[in-house]
């Protein structure tokens, strides 16, 4: 009973986030907004650090590159399925449908959990070790670094997925929530579900509590380092380039760790603690990345102005 095509369900009914039926249309319109909004402001950065030579050969603006691309990827994943739910339309989802979502979601946004890691790391080296940060921290050392990262997120996704779904589910089919993730389709499972809310626990809670401790270490590192230059100017500029990145940081781990640190329980919090990383955080990166980057609001208006990096220094 146990193996993948024992299954008795075919398709899952997601709930949805609860709300009054009198405001179905404007969180329509607000889920739609964001939506837009988010695919349009990732795509500008990331056609703004391919087109400046100055951009797309520096680390930094690599993984920042990257990280738009995650983000229009993950936000694709969630909100549109998220807006359906308050339409008329049926809220069932194929069981295969399932599975991709789920497998998807946390190949992405375990991907973008370790990118984060990977930026704090850029960012102590840039600043705490600047004589050897040309050497630490290359493009070519940055582009292996963020193949792992591809490919650590994909093997935690197929880990996932591929626990979750060879259990059986034999009924009932509503999944509680407005995606199909672990925790609440493995309240669905018609089998002992203890092993996959260990594996949960260590693989997603465990991990991204980890990864969220070796980020506020390397930027204490960095605090300690910025207190140290002398001219008010450069600690302003350090504090303005750390602080946009902490910030985004902190409203995707922390409630990522409060839903799966907890995993076998349920709160109807949830949902509304999920939205922010999975809907708020791919918004905010652009917005947070060009309104606090002097040399990406650079980039920025030599791209709309038509002129390259290089017609500058002319």
């Amino acid at each position: 009973m146990e193996r993948f095509n024992h299954t008795v369900v075919t398709d899952f009914i997601l709930l949805g986030l609860s709300h009054p039926p009198r405001l179905r249309i404007l969180l329509f319109l607000l889920f739609f907004i964001i939506y837009i909004l988010t695919q349009l402001g990732n795509l500008l950065i990331l056609l703004t650090v391919w087109a400046d030579p100055k951009l797309h050969t520096r680390p930094m603006y690599i993984l920042l590159g990257v990280l738009s691309f995650l983000d229009m990827w993950l936000s694709s994943v969630i909100v549109p399925r998220l807006i359906l739910d308050f339409t008329p339309t049926s809220k069932r989802i194929p069981f295969s449908g399932c599975v991709a979502q789920l497998y998807f979601f946390h190949f992405l946004g375990s991907t973008q959990c370790f990118l984060y890691t990977l930026m704090a790391y850029d960012r102590y080296l840039a600043i705490c070790q600047p004589l050897r940060y040309p050497t630490l921290m290359n493009g070519r050392l940055c582009t292996i670094l963020v193949a792992g990262a591809w490919v650590a997120g994909s093997v935690h996704g197929s880990i996932q997925a591929t626990l979750t779904f060879r259990l059986p589910y034999c009924g009932p089919n509503q999944v509680d929530y407005f995606i199909c993730d672990i925790p609440a389709v493995l309240r669905l499972a018609c089998a002992d579900t203890t092993v996959n809310e260990l594996v949960t626990f260590v693989d997603i809670g465990v991990v991204a509590a980890s990864c969220f401790m070796l980020i506020l270490l390397s930027y204490a590192n960095i605090v300690h380092a910025i207190l140290q230059i002398h001219t008010a100017d450069g600690r302003r500029r350090a504090f303005s380039t750390c602080g946009s990145h902490l910030t985004v940081v902190t409203v995707y781990y922390v409630p990522c760790i409060f839903i799966y640190l907890r995993a076998g329980s349920k709160s109807p919090l949830d949902g509304a603690v999920a939205v922010f990383y999975t809907v708020v955080t791919p918004l905010l990166n652009p917005l947070v990345y060009t309104l606090r980057n002097q040399e990406v609001k650079s980039a920025l208006k030599r791209l709309a102005s038509g002129r390259g990096a290089g017609s500058e220094n002319k």
